[in-house]
């Protein structure tokens, strides 16, 4: 494999009502949301998600919010591996709208096995994660 960088993707998503809080604009769980959709495509389309799914809970999760999202805009997602270490993965993450910030953060999950504590992460799939480069995300139609 040759090493296009680490695997990072970019999804684009609506703002649905759902998504909003009493104040009108994005309730905070729904860019976590949005991250997530956005790592599970990612494994998915490396190939990877036969081994990650269920098997990657977060133990660390940091947010700044700069901007407010209101229902029916679009946004994009943006996800990057940033680091992976023995057991662990870290990404970074961006929401914008229109070119503009709206969140960014750090997300880290441990892999671990079914009813046991934290595993290593198998060569290959640590391979994929640090030289998959841009992975084909989702957009929506103009």
């Amino acid at each position: 494999m040759t090493n296009a960088g680490p695997a990072r993707i970019t999804v684009q998503r609506r703002v649905e009502w759902s998504d909003t809080d009493a104040a009108g604009h994005q309730h905070f769980t729904a860019v976590l949301r949005w991250v997530e959709e956005a790592e599970l495509l990612m494994h998915e389309r490396l190939g990877i998600a036969e081994l990650t799914v269920g098997r990657c809970p977060r133990v660390r999760v940091e947010a700044d919010f700069t901007r407010r999202l209101a229902p029916q805009q679009l946004v994009e997602v943006e996800l990057s591996v940033a680091h992976v270490g023995r057991s662990s993965i870290s990404y970074r993450f961006e929401v914008s709208h229109c070119g503009e910030l709206a969140a960014r953060g750090i997300v880290v999950a441990a892999l671990v096995a079914p009813g046991a504590g934290a595993v290593g992460w198998p060569e290959d799939a640590r391979d994929t994660l640090l030289g998959g480069g841009a992975v084909r995300g989702e957009h929506y139609a103009s």
